[in-house]
């Protein structure tokens, strides 16, 4: 177990009563949105060590949280199979353990109706949740601009501000000693870069010959490990077959989060597009570029590691961005936004 240190300065009352509570942090989202839910159990724990500090999360995600050292409890909702009989399970279970205070992390209803049917004393999530209404404290979810730019842990750390203060916290994942022997493994003590080729939306992700053109600009004495799902594999397997080199290998579908955590920990460089691979680099502190396409870095979701860098055009496009999550197509048909990124421009290991 890892040690959680108290810090004294809040703006919460700090009466002995307040050290055993029960908190849930709700973010039953996609996998990058977990890891930025993270810094939520840091914190508590640290102002909280007496706590007891539970997650909610959807399923497939769970892994990313396995064996956390910080909480006692992850409730698993399957949303895509039973969203609302499974809403209705968890309720059940929640409504036993009479939380001190549900966190909801998420803006939509589904969430919200946990939340407020939860049987917490206490309630917070964001004023954009149509539920909000019904919290017993409400957040402004506001997205910040280039000049100023909010991060999404900085979101999340709102919700509770009033217990604790408004200090950053990174967030964190908790790889086990097997998954770093299995890193040491692949990679035989060679040095090495992590490549995360794809996303699930097209105009997040630099394109294929790209990364090709990137896998030739690594040192020779590099091994490459592409990495990503089950449902990556095909595209993981194209770029390895263009590529001029022998030394790269896909790993798509063959590690656990957290064994590819662990592998990212360990790389000379990791490279990535603005997706879930930016944010578990960052809650290892891995070195990480991270490169935006269609998305900005101004909507906050840039990588947080000591050494990190952010790739994007130069180029002055009307249409960027064109969404705030990324578009299955180039509404344009150009795809200027990636095809304009010349892979001279990443940093080399």
């Amino acid at each position: 177990m890892y040690a959680c240190f108290f810090l004294p300065a809040s703006p919460f009352s700090l009466q002995p009563e307040n050290f055993f509570m029960k908190f849930l942090i709700v973010q039953s989202a996609f996998i990058g949105d977990v890891v930025l839910a993270t810094p939520l159990v840091e914190k508590l724990c640290r102002f909280f060590p007496e706590a007891e500090i539970d997650f909610l999360l959807r399923k497939g995600n769970e892994k990313l949280l396995a064996g956390h050292p910080h909480l006692r409890r992850v409730y698993i909702w399957n949303k895509k199979q039973e969203k609302y009989a499974g809403l209705f399970r968890i309720l059940r279970a929640l409504r036993k353990e009479r939380y001190d205070w549900v966190i909801n992390c998420q803006r939509f209803a589904a969430s919200g109706l946990l939340t407020i049917f939860s049987g917490a004393i206490h309630t917070v999530g964001f004023d954009k949740n149509p539920f909000s209404f019904a919290f017993s404290r409400r957040t402004a979810h506001r997205f910040g601009t280039r000049e100023y730019p909010v991060h999404e842990v900085e979101r999340n750390l709102q919700l509770i501000e009033h217990l604790t203060d408004r200090s950053f916290e990174r967030p964190k994942l908790y790889p086990h000693p097997a998954d770093y022997e299995k890193a040491e493994s692949l990679a035989g003590g060679r040095p090495y870069v992590c490549i995360a080729p794809t996303s699930v939306w097209f105009t997040k992700q630099f394109p294929a010959h790209k990364w090709v053109e990137l896998t030739d600009k690594i040192p020779s004495g590099h091994l490459v490990f592409l990495l990503g799902g089950k449902e990556d594999a095909g595209a993981c397997d194209q770029i390895c077959a263009a590529s001029g080199r022998t030394s790269i290998r896909s790993l798509a579908g063959q590690l656990s989060f957290l064994e590819s955590a662990a592998l990212m920990q360990g790389a000379a460089m990791n490279y990535a597009n603005d997706s879930a691979p930016v944010h578990i680099a960052s809650a290892v502190n891995a070195p990480i570029t991270a490169v935006f396409c269609s998305t900005i870095p101004a909507f906050g979701f840039t990588p947080l590691s000591d050494r990190s860098f952010v790739v994007e055009t130069t180029d002055q496009l009307d249409c960027r961005p064109c969404g705030l999550h990324g578009r299955r197509a180039c509404p344009r048909g150009h795809f200027a936004c990636a095809e304009s990124i010349g892979v001279e421009r990443f940093p080399e290991p």
